[in-house]
């Protein structure tokens, strides 16, 4: 079964980071952590060896950081945030009222935002990005919560996302 793959659009700004990021893991990241395996390693028995899985559980994580920033970085539409015409888009910053409590949030992927922004992020296929993608300014729409609960939504503003 193959999965789909999606476009997701990043800013250069974004881009940029994440292809540096990938760059790093890539070179530097790969060899530290095969240093830090090799070191481990001439410690003795691998079994009871607490540093050596430390650094082999942390090699897996690096190796599936590289292959989600491939991915990603294959499939971006790299460009300017959409211009708000009011409907909400990936790469707009919505302003909605989720069961009554005012909610600002950027629908797109988390890999757009840099690591100092407070600004929530949800991704256009979770149940609220994919309940309010194509409505527009005022309406009220609503969704399945993962627990059940049926979740109203009333959008007030789409707004161009800056970084």
């Amino acid at each position: 079964m193959s999965r789909e793959t999606t476009e997701t659009w990043l800013t250069q700004e974004a881009f940029d980071r994440r292809t540096a990021e990938l760059a790093q893991l890539s070179n530097e990241g790969r060899t530290e952590i095969a240093k830090k395996i090799e070191s481990a390693r001439e410690e003795g028995d691998l079994k009871e060896n607490g540093g050596y899985h430390a650094a082999k559980e942390e090699q897996g994580k690096m190796e599936a950081r590289i292959r989600v920033l491939t991915e990603l970085l294959r499939h971006a539409k790299v460009g300017d945030a959409p211009a708000s015409t009011g409907v909400v888009e990936p790469g707009t910053v919505v302003t909605a009222r989720i069961l009554g409590d005012e909610s600002v949030f950027l629908l797109g992927s988390r890999e757009i935002v840099g690591e100092d922004s407070d600004l929530d992020v949800y991704s256009e296929g979770s149940p609220l990005g994919a309940a309010i993608l194509g409505h527009s300014v005022g309406e009220s729409v609503s969704y399945i919560a993962p627990n059940g609960k049926e979740i109203s939504v009333v959008i007030d503003k789409v707004e161009t996302y800056s970084a």
